[in-house]
């Protein structure tokens, strides 16, 4: 096993004491316990005095009560990744990872993440918010066929469906508002799907996500072992170079930090399409970062430890 201490450039000692928090109450609760566990196992063994936390648990007076030096963010969802853990941690006076507090909201609101990107001159699908009363008709229209429906306010897939026909859109609005009270439908760009890691200053390499189904859903990312992850992603060297600089200019455009993951199409012109940013990615055994890590060389214990050491260069800089 390679010694992850030295890959991520830290000792144990210099961490102090770090909690991994996880769990929280948002609709992706679930996918954080994996995540957050596989990380403070993580830390354990790479000799960090790590200690795991659901926030769900205490609040912020349970976790305070451990005396964290910094905090491992594996919260998914609203409450972890939309900048209000961020800003209570930056009250507390606790370093974190990941992005800041308005990097995290922007993030975490897929419709002014596209508008930011779109004021850029970023390529991201043409969108429109959805509401009760929505004239459906002018929608597709406006979109076109096939569209997707999201919540605006929610990740890991949660909500979402591709919409085939008129008749089909109320009823899929009216599943996304299960999740979130804001609900959008974004032009459906049919081809490959690409997502693309960051960390620090580098950016892994490109996944291709290939889905038998032909749609990345919540079973598809978290539970299926037929979805297939190509990495090397087939793309030629000068056009992975473009999707990585694509990615990274979405990324500093919301004012990322840190660590993060970019979600893209590429249509059948070879255009490649923004969709989001995740900035609290999954860290389970079917998820992306990990893999991307892997490929460029450094094992699961020594990717924990350079998003950890990502904490220490943010503080540096406060």
């Amino acid at each position: 096993m390679n010694d992850s201490r030295q890959e991520a450039g830290s000792n144990p000692g210099e961490f102090g004491r770090v909690v991994v928090l996880y769990g929280g109450d948002s609709a992706e609760r679930e996918v954080s316990l994996v995540s957050g566990r596989a990380v403070l196992a993580s830390l354990q063994r790479s000799g960090i005095d790590a200690r795991g936390y659901d926030l769900a648990a205490g609040g912020l007076t349970g976790l305070e009560a451990l005396a964290p030096d910094r905090v491992f963010i594996a919260l998914h969802g609203r409450g972890g990744e939309d900048g209000t853990l961020q800003g209570a941690l930056e009250l507390l006076g606790i370093p974190y990872t990941g992005s800041g507090v308005l990097a995290s909201a922007l993030g975490m609101d897929k419709q002014r993440t596209k508008q930011l990107w779109h004021a850029l001159a970023l390529p991201t699908p043409q969108s429109i918010t959805l509401h009760p009363e929505a004239d459906w008709k002018a929608v597709v229209e406006r979109l076109g066929l096939p569209l997707v429906v999201k919540p605006v306010h929610e990740g890991s897939t949660l909500g979402i469906s591709i919409v085939d026909s008129p008749d089909a859109l109320k009823s899929a609005y009216r599943e996304a508002a299960r999740f979130d009270a804001a609900v959008m439908a974004e032009r459906f760009i049919a081809g490959e799907e690409y997502t693309v890691s960051l960390l620090g200053d580098d950016v892994l390499p490109a996944i291709r996500v290939e889905v038998p189904s032909g749609f990345y859903d919540y079973e598809a990312k978290y539970h299926s072992d037929e979805t297939l992850y190509h990495i090397p992603c087939g793309l030629s060297v000068e056009d992975e170079r473009d999707l990585a600089r694509l990615c990274r200019q979405a990324f500093e455009a919301l004012g990322c930090r840190g660590w993060g993951r970019v979600d893209v199409m590429r249509d059948d012109q070879g255009r490649f399409w923004l969709l989001e940013v995740n900035t609290v990615p999954g860290m389970t055994d079917h998820s992306l970062v990990p893999q991307a890590a892997a490929h460029a060389g450094f094992d699961f214990d020594a990717l924990v430890l350079r998003i950890l050491a990502t904490s220490l260069a943010i503080n540096a800089e406060n």
